[in-house]
């Protein structure tokens, strides 16, 4: 049985849509997916992006505990870890496994320079590779115009440096239909020694255009994430140019 047999999957217009404002669907574990095609953004283009930065300051549960002992160290100055190796080392990259109605299967990612077309198969590609969590992250673009030749897409993220450190980055995985409200995943779970986490499974199920999230964090690497989904891929190591983009 699948980690997601039993989740609730019935009415798919009842979701977290969070500040009305801001004109965004939250997907979370209780709301967990959203038809495309029923909020009428099945068509044109679908941008999916990851942006993220650095967290420049970190109170967890244990850090709270050390304050209420001993409540003068609040006085202290804060310490500063914006510019540790540590953290400049983070490189959080975005891609996404594909399989098309034909049986065709494969992976869209920076590692390898395997970065998709978006006008021909597998309607899938993947613009950009920020390496130190700028403003603008990493996007993929999906023509749904093609969505008839899509079966199934998994967006998912990893660390390439290998640095296992998804608890000092805050991530956000969001989509932009060419229609409707976006769609926002947050990577807010704590797995300090997760390297990839599969974040949102787009779906065609039955002509229906579904976005499921996933969110779910694994120690190792696509083949990982290939062995957890089914996708029957052979993989080897796999390396970025120099180049700074």
């Amino acid at each position: 049985m699948g980690f997601l047999d039993g989740m609730w999957r019935g009415n798919d217009s009842a979701f977290d849509s969070g500040n009305a404002a801001t004109n965004a669907i939250e997907l979370r574990k209780r709301y967990a997916q959203v038809s495309l095609t029923k909020q009428g953004a099945a068509t044109g283009n679908l941008r999916v992006n990851l942006s993220w930065r650095m967290r420049t300051s970190d109170l967890g549960g244990s850090q709270r505990e050390s304050l209420l002992r001993h409540p003068f160290r609040a006085l202290k100055p804060p310490e500063v870890i914006a510019h540790s190796q540590s953290m400049v080392n983070v490189d959080l990259d975005l891609g996404c496994l594909y399989e098309l109605q034909d049986g065709t299967k494969g992976v869209v990612q920076p590692l390898g320079g395997l970065l998709g077309d978006v006008n021909g198969p597998p309607y899938v590609k993947l613009s950009g590779d920020d390496r130190f969590g700028s403003g603008s992250g990493e996007t993929l673009y999906v023509n749904l115009d093609q969505r008839e030749n899509i079966k199934r897409l998994l967006v998912f993220v990893y660390i390439y440096d290998q640095t296992p450190a998804f608890d000092r980055t805050q991530a956000m995985v969001t989509l932009y239909p060419g229609n409707g409200p976006r769609i926002e995943i947050s990577l807010d779970e704590r797995h300090p020694q997760a390297r990839s986490c599969a974040v949102v499974m787009i779906e065609n199920i039955k002509e229906e255009i579904i976005v499921r999230r996933e969110v779910k964090f694994v120690y190792g690497f696509q083949g990982e994430l290939d062995r957890l989904y089914g996708w029957g891929l052979q993989w080897g190591r796999g390396f970025k140019s120099k180049t700074g983009r």
